[in-house]
């Protein structure tokens, strides 16, 4: 479903789950397809971190050339999007465990997070993309938190590695467009639990059935 965000103001705020970048900055392409008038604002480890996944100087160009203006990198200049009402809708791409936490807890110490803060006194949606190891572990209360907490939405998210990495959840990036779509309305995507091990599960079991069961 082709989606038109033309003329709505979106900030994406870059946490530091870096395995995810390479996903999440295509997705920012298609969301600049879309018409969209684009801020992106990076948090103080992705902005000043690199990784095996990529150095931080080049995501931060990344941004900048998609979007058209300069990343957000400091507190102070993530502060006035509250103020000036710079965003029709905030989403946090990716989210890590770090940084839920903290927001469910009323923490504002990195650009993101006070991007988060000032946008929501503006009774604006902020959108989840959740990736974090511990999804299922310490973070799961905040996850219930902020599902709890007006005006904001959680992009569909599921175990992406249930065997070796059971506790760790990942958001469905391809479902981005159609959770802002919605959240832009006010109202949460659903499903919120999707799992992409699913149909790979029931895979096996059909076939451990055939085994166990032959016709």
């Amino acid at each position: 479903m082709a989606h038109n965000f033309k003329d709505k103001n979106i900030g994406v705020g870059i946490t530091g789950s870096y395995c995810t970048y390479k996903k999440v900055f295509e997705e920012l392409r298609r969301l600049a397809d879309t018409q969209a008038n684009l801020f992106t604002i990076f948090s103080d480890n992705a902005s000043s971190t690199g990784s095996r996944f990529g150095k931080c100087k080049d995501f931060l160009k990344l941004a900048e050339e998609i979007s058209g203006k300069p990343p957000i990198t400091t507190i102070p200049d993530a502060e006035p999007i509250g103020p000036k009402s710079m965003l029709d809708l905030l989403i946090i791409a990716p989210c890590t465990g770090n940084t839920l936490s903290k927001l469910a807890n009323g923490i504002s110490d990195t650009p993101v997070l006070m991007a988060a803060k000032a946008h929501l006194r503006n009774n604006r949606p902020l959108v989840i993309f959740l990736s974090t190891n511990d999804a299922l572990g310490m973070n799961l209360k905040n996850i219930g938190i902020l599902l709890n907490t007006k005006n904001i939405f959680f992009v569909p998210f599921g175990q992406d590695n249930y065997l070796s990495k059971p506790n760790s959840m990942i958001a469905h990036v391809d479902l981005i467009e159609d959770t802002i779509e919605k959240a832009l309305g006010g109202r949460q995507i659903q499903p919120v639990i999707k799992s992409p091990h699913v149909t790979i599960l029931w895979f096996f079991i059909s076939i451990l059935t055939n085994i166990i069961y032959p016709n």
